[in-house]
């Protein structure tokens, strides 16, 4: 049985539960300064340049590794190095949510853009201290539950602070709206407050330290930079796929907007969760490295049924099994990938290696969109989503050939 008694042992304990309420509120400021703040300004008509630059609030969730060293160096208060920056960083966030629902974007629009802005560095800023957490208490065996349940919690929250939130304001009004999800911040401050303290008696002694030494540290271990390949190349064919997938359904197989709304972020949200959690449970058996490699597979594998579609055309109950499969091969390969990211983090430095790896992780994500509408373009969809299959294979070769290395951790 893949779920034995001591993987819900695992599963049901103390540190999963911190994990999953610190998960929750990881995700939940980042659409009230993002999805949940665009549609705020287009119900009341703001111009749709003035709502386009409003999307520069999200720079510091890609530039987080700049000042994580600070987070690695200095202990903020009596909580200690992790659990004081997450509660700091938390009440700047219930401070702040609530400033927002003050506002009007009639009058206040530009401190709006300003809130906005600091919404996302105070988010971005828990994620660090959160992501160097979980690392820091999860032993080996837990990390692919802890990984499972902190993204079940983000995304969880994503979706209080997305469609909650627009419903909320819908019945009632938009301040209402940031009030109660201001107040949804306590619970992440509650979970910080009395939360297990790590041990910060490895911490850096110098900035200087904090600075440089989490660099030398990484490169200087054996096949350190294959590793840093791998951490780009082991999502991107999933990456590549995911870009215009909404675009794919809509304008080539001709689905309405409600009908992918309901079927690719609906049931693909709950296909995710239940990937994420299956797969932290079968890494509790299979291990670090058999579970990348095999996830990693079904990731490969699931966009080929994306060409099948394309081929056969529009098909609901098709539309639903493909949808299904690649949501629930992506949560199963986000857990494993989050349990390497844990995995290759020195805990002296776990803040900053943790987000320059998550940072190169995202490269995917951020560049592949101009080439796959380049390549769609020229070839048509049953090439690219072929092409995405062979873009995943680099990924895998290398996997294969990291095996003795990643192997290791699965024991530290």
């Amino acid at each position: 049985m893949l779920l034995t008694r001591q993987s819900i042992e695992h599963l049901f304990n103390a540190r999963m539960m911190t994990i999953l309420l610190l998960g929750f509120s990881s995700g939940l400021p980042l659409a009230l300064s993002t999805g949940t703040l665009q549609a705020w300004l287009a119900d009341v008509d703001v111009n749709i340049r003035s709502i386009g630059w409003f999307s520069l609030a999200g720079l510091p969730y890609t530039l987080k590794f700049i000042w994580s060293p600070l987070m690695d160096r200095f202990v903020p208060n009596s909580l200690g190095r992790r659990r004081g920056w997450m509660f700091l960083t938390q009440c700047g966030l219930l401070i702040l949510i609530t400033l927002m629902g003050l506002l009007t974007p009639d009058e206040d629009l530009k401190i709006m853009g300003m809130i906005a802005f600091f919404i996302a560095f105070c988010s971005a800023s828990q994620d660090i201290a959160f992501d160097a957490y979980r690392t820091d208490v999860l032993p080996a065996k837990e990390r692919g539950f802890g990984a499972a349940v902190s993204v079940a919690g983000y995304r969880i929250a994503m979706l209080i602070s997305g469609a909650g939130a627009l419903i909320i304001a819908d019945l009632i009004d938009w301040k209402t709206a940031y009030f109660i999800m201001a107040g949804l911040m306590l619970i992440g401050m509650t979970t910080s407050f009395f939360c297990y303290q790590p041990d910060d008696s490895n911490a850096p002694k110098s900035l200087q330290d904090a600075v440089i030494k989490p660099f030398v540290e990484f490169i200087n271990r054996p096949s350190a930079i294959l590793l840093l390949v791998l951490i780009i190349l082991y999502k991107m064919g999933d990456a590549f796929a995911g870009t215009l997938t909404t675009a794919f359904l809509i304008q080539s197989l001709d689905f309405s907007i409600s009908e992918v709304g309901v079927v690719n972020k609906g049931f693909g949200l709950i296909a995710t969760l239940v990937g994420v959690i299956f797969g932290g449970a079968i890494m509790v058996q299979l291990g670090l490295y058999r579970s990348l490699l095999w996830f990693g597979i079904c990731q490969a594998l699931t966009n080929l049924g994306f060409m099948g579609l394309a081929i056969i055309g529009k098909n609901y109950l098709g539309m639903m099994i493909v949808i299904g499969m690649e949501n629930l091969s992506g949560g199963m390969g986000t857990a494993a990938f989050v349990a390497l990211l844990m995995a290759l983090c020195n805990h002296k430095y776990t803040a900053t290696q943790f987000a320059l790896l998550s940072a190169l992780s995202a490269i995917g994500r951020v560049f592949v969109g101009p080439p796959s509408g380049e390549i769609v373009a020229l070839f048509g969809w049953e090439i690219f989503f072929m092409l995405t299959f062979i873009i995943a294979l680099p990924g895998l070769y290398l996997l294969i050939r990291l095996k003795n290395l990643l192997q290791q951790y699965d024991v530290q």
